[in-house]
């Protein structure tokens, strides 16, 4: 690997001698995207980036840029790909949980480039069209309004595999790997026809818990020794400033110390976060088998590579793990552009989101967007050139979720230094004001304290999206969905919904939990 990374070091030099602007040129550029799951965007930019070794994203970092403020738009898979794909709010494409988002004949960017002359191709994990998760999964989102309290996964769980030397663990992510720089070999071939490569992975995003049986769920932290040591050194740094008075607990050193709390011994081989974050240092090793495809190829100097995540992961900080939420962990992802013309080391503070990504791919691309996106270009803030001159991008995003897991619709605005999350119809439930300039770990809600900060920021989240509406929309379609779904189960109905995930609590009281989803379907009974 240390030769691939002088090789790397080597292209900088090549790739942006070699290119003048994006579009300007009589070649247009490739097009790679590497979206990941799950993956803490924190984790690319210090401090983060001290947790855990990623050094292929410290090469992006080099070569390009990285913006210190990308959220998603749902922390959840599938609306928050279907709001990437499609470049609009997951409100206004009403992609309201993992069972609900796009039409499987929705028309996204890749679509637009392979309309305009690009050979594309998409690989992995796609997941943004309707129709695709679980069963349990879908019941949980249109019943989170029901008055019953139901443990829908189990405890998460950690497990050691391999060796020293076993370095693939999520054997599809690696054969989706080797099909990609396969596919990029194949398209060397044909260099006067410009690519889009998409590669969805599922790494770092934890395992089903094949233990606990079909219906049950749950989520299991993988990994190897070979990747555990990647992070058990951080670990014990983290534990070792403990002792330091003056020093501010990180958000890596608060969720590990949890994880220790909750397990009550400091053992690498039980802690999730340890286990979390190697499955993290790997996906960026199957982005550098990607970046060497294309190294190998002579592809490098044309080809603009993103990486990016749907959503993070909580990984126990705040006491949560998983993602459906606000907090940092959960929608703070990566996103690092590198590219012929394209600025390189620059770190950009603009608050982005995922559906500025479609906007941005037709940029790169030279194709106007056309329709109502939601998105912005980022290229007037990576280009070299200044003719780029598109609407200034806002200084606001919005993150919204409607799925499991909870029980209200919420809303996140962050801008400027504030991120203000508010729920269902903004007065039945208590909303929250972090500053996280003051505030990086979310610990202290200040919406009390600033009470015309409050004011302002749901003025401005109410002119761009009526929430309360949307708010009812979604509980109106849950009840409509669950319906449906029951009505066509007949008299199997009670078998079925007694045997999902939640199967465990709804046993100690089956008729109460029916009777509960009655009077919420159809009143008081």
């Amino acid at each position: 690997m240390t030769s691939l990374v002088k090789q790397l070091k080597d292209c900088k030099r090549a790739t942006f001698i070699a290119a003048v602007c994006l579009c300007q040129d009589a070649t247009r550029p490739n097009i790679v995207m590497v979206m990941s799951d799950a993956f803490d965007g924190r984790l690319t930019f210090d401090p983060g980036s001290k947790v855990v070794q990623l050094p292929y994203i410290n090469y992006l970092r080099e070569l390009g840029t990285t913006f210190l403020n990308a959220y998603t738009n749902s922390p959840i898979c599938c609306p928050s790909r279907a709001a990437m794909w499609s470049g609009q709010f997951v409100h206004l494409t009403q992609s309201w949980n993992n069972y609900k988002c796009l039409d499987a004949n929705a028309t996204t960017w890749m679509d637009i480039l392979e309309k305009n002359g690009y050979h594309t191709k998409m690989m992995g994990k796609l997941d943004y069209t309707s129709g695709s998760h679980s069963v349990s999964n879908r019941v949980e989102a249109w019943t989170r309004d029901v008055q019953f309290l139901l443990r829908q996964e189990g405890r998460p769980v950690t497990q050691l595999v391999g060796n020293m030397s076993t370095e693939r663990i999520k054997k599809v992510d690696w054969k989706n790997t080797d099909m990609a720089t396969q596919w990029i070999h194949q398209r060397a071939a044909s260099p006067h026809q410009p690519f889009a490569l998409y590669l969805g992975l599922n790494l770092p995003h934890t395992y089903k818990t094949e233990s606990l049986g079909p219906t049950a769920g749950g989520s299991t932290f993988l990994t190897s020794p070979y990747w555990l040591k990647k992070a058990c050194f951080f670990f014990l740094y983290f534990l070792n400033i403990l002792s330091t008075s003056c020093c501010r607990i990180t958000f890596s050193f608060y969720f590990s110390l949890t994880l220790c709390i909750l397990h009550s011994q400091i053992s690498p081989d039980l802690i999730l976060v340890p286990k979390w974050l190697p499955m993290a240092a790997m996906h960026p090793i199957l982005l550098c088998q990607v970046i060497s495809a294309l190294r190998e190829t002579s592809l490098l100097n044309n080809t603009v590579v993103i990486f990016t995540a749907d959503h993070g992961e909580l990984a126990m900080e705040h006491r949560q793990f998983y993602k459906m939420s606000m907090f940092e962990g959960s929608s703070h992802v990566p996103l690092l552009i590198m590219g012929p013309g394209l600025m390189s080391g620059l770190q950009v503070n603009q608050l982005v989101s995922l559906v500025d990504l479609y906007p941005t791919v037709l940029d790169i691309a030279g194709i106007s967007a056309v329709g109502n996106l939601s998105g912005h270009s980022l290229l007037p803030l990576l280009s070299k050139s200044n003719t780029f001159s598109l609407r200034k991008h806002p200084d606001w995003i919005l993150s919204e979720y409607h799925g499991c897991n909870v029980n209200a619709s919420t809303y996140m605005l962050r801008s400027g230094q504030w991120k203000y999350i508010t729920y269902a119809d903004g007065q039945s439930v208590h909303p929250q004001l972090f500053d996280l300039t003051l505030d990086t770990e979310e610990l202290h809600n200040v919406v009390l304290k600033f009470p015309d900060v409050r004011l302002h920021l749901d003025k401005l989240l109410r002119s761009i999206v009526d929430y309360p509406k949307v708010s009812t929309t979604v509980h109106i379609y849950n009840k409509k969905a669950f319906g449906a779904w029951r009505q066509s189960l007949g008299r199997n109905y009670s078998q079925v919904i007694a045997n999902l995930r939640w199967h465990v609590d709804w046993q100690k009281d089956v008729l109460a939990n029916e009777r509960a989803i009655d009077r919420w379907l159809y009143g008081a009974l």
